[in-house]
């Protein structure tokens, strides 16, 4: 399904013959069958954050060195929901240090940029619901999730991930055994042990975070090792095949964990689209898979997704658009104005990231029917002003508002 290098990633089906090249372009590349379907999977306990209507929830991986991710917080129902629940930066790698041998955690310069900037890229996201993962993958240098050689190595390399999650305030991670390339370098092929290992690991490590497995590769037919499942240890799995509808078989976890739909957003057609829509919802499958979101409108194809999961179609709303609130640094709405900020909970580097400065707001603009809480402290801490409507002098509130803003809720 996809492909990476260091210096670009692409995750789309098309057919490769031959001897794969590593080249700095992208390749693509197409699946080999999967293992056959041996029936539902045993329950799951494991709690999750995700957001979204009733109905399955709505996963979308992003090729970051192509588009941007805060294109996925553009699209809502036309009951304002989000339409996606998680986001998925795709990708990082998992690179091989011939020296030490040992596997290390590489980012390309595209997902750098996503990660050094999170406030703008992640935080962003979040402050809408929505939960962002990071993908994690082989980069054809001989170490992927499936051949760790012992425990303390899986150990080793969760602990790279989970410093990774923290770091950038991420909600989780996400599994995917492609382009490992086992053998390389001297490296060991799959073993029985070592995702096992890894996830783990990683749950001992990250227990209120998401860890989600996209079904593919030799990892797909190691799912247990001495009693311990990886259904037990991760929220999610999806079918990893897009265009089609086959249900991935992870013993532990439940229909609700699960997604048998996979969609490109730029290659399946939107009545095959559609179509698996309406299988998910009638064998009441918990997750819907999107990849290739691109940066264009496309909100049109995404409702004959949406109107077939909830009944309600997809609306664009453009990362420029003018509907939201917006804050100003003087009375009267002027001097420097932030971006439009969409209904949510900010913090103040959340909301930094539509150019709101700490103590610094002294009018703004609201929607009809919108209410905005705006707090003189962080996380909603602190005097609270609750306020419906445009107010020009943030002077004229009791207590007097001018200048002391950090966090607000928009309603």
């Amino acid at each position: 399904m996809r492909t990476t290098f260091n210096q670009s990633f692409t995750k789309t089906l098309t057919a490769l013959f031959g001897v794969v090249m590593l080249i700095t372009s992208a390749c693509k590349k197409d699946h080999a069958p999967l293992p056959a379907d041996t029936g539902k999977s045993a329950s799951n306990n494991l709690s999750t954050n995700a957001i979204g209507v009733s109905g399955p929830k709505g996963v979308c991986y992003v090729e970051v060195n192509n588009n941007d991710i805060r294109n996925v917080g553009n699209y809502t129902l036309s009951t304002g929901q989000q339409l996606f629940d998680i986001a998925i930066i795709f990708a990082a790698n998992i690179n091989y240090n011939t020296t030490t041998q040992k596997a290390e955690l590489f980012f390309n310069p595209q997902v750098t940029n996503v990660l050094n900037n999170k406030v703008t890229y992640i935080q962003s996201l979040q402050a809408k619901g929505i939960k962002v993962l990071l993908s994690i993958l082989g980069n054809h240098q001989g170490a992927g999730i499936s051949n760790f050689p012992t425990q303390q190595a899986a150990n080793d390399f969760a602990q790279l991930l989970s410093n990774a999650v923290t770091t950038y305030g991420l909600d989780g991670i996400d599994f995917d055994d492609e382009y490992a390339d086992y053998g390389t370098n001297g490296t060991g092929q799959p073993n029985s042990s070592s995702f096992v290992y890894l996830v783990t690991a990683l749950r001992n490590l990250m227990p209120s975070k998401i860890i989600s497995f996209y079904y593919y590769g030799p990892a797909a037919s190691r799912l247990s090792f001495n009693g311990v499942t990886v259904g037990s240890k991760v929220n999610y799995s999806w079918n990893a095949i897009y265009g089609t509808y086959s249900v991935p078989n992870v013993p532990g976890l439940t229909a609700a964990n699960l997604g048998p739909a996979a969609i490109d957003i730029q290659s399946t057609s939107s009545s095959t689209a559609a179509s698996l829509a309406t299988q998910t919802v009638n064998n009441s499958y918990g997750i819907y898979l999107y990849y290739n979101l691109p940066n264009a409108d496309s909100h049109t194809y995404l409702s004959s997704v949406s109107n077939a999961l909830y009944g309600k179609p997809t609306v664009f709303n453009s990362g420029t658009s003018t509907t939201g609130v917006n804050f100003y640094q003087d009375i009267n709405y002027t001097g420097t104005a932030t971006s439009a900020i969409p209904k949510g909970t900010y913090t103040l580097a959340q909301l930094q990231a539509y150019g709101f400065v700490n103590d610094w707001a002294s009018s703004v603009k609201i929607p009809a029917g919108w209410t905005v809480t705006m707090y003189t402290n962080d996380n909603s801490t602190g005097t609270s002003w609750t306020l419906t409507s445009n107010t020009a002098n943030f002077t004229t509130l009791s207590p007097n508002a001018n200048d002391v803003v950090t966090s607000v809720k928009i309603q």
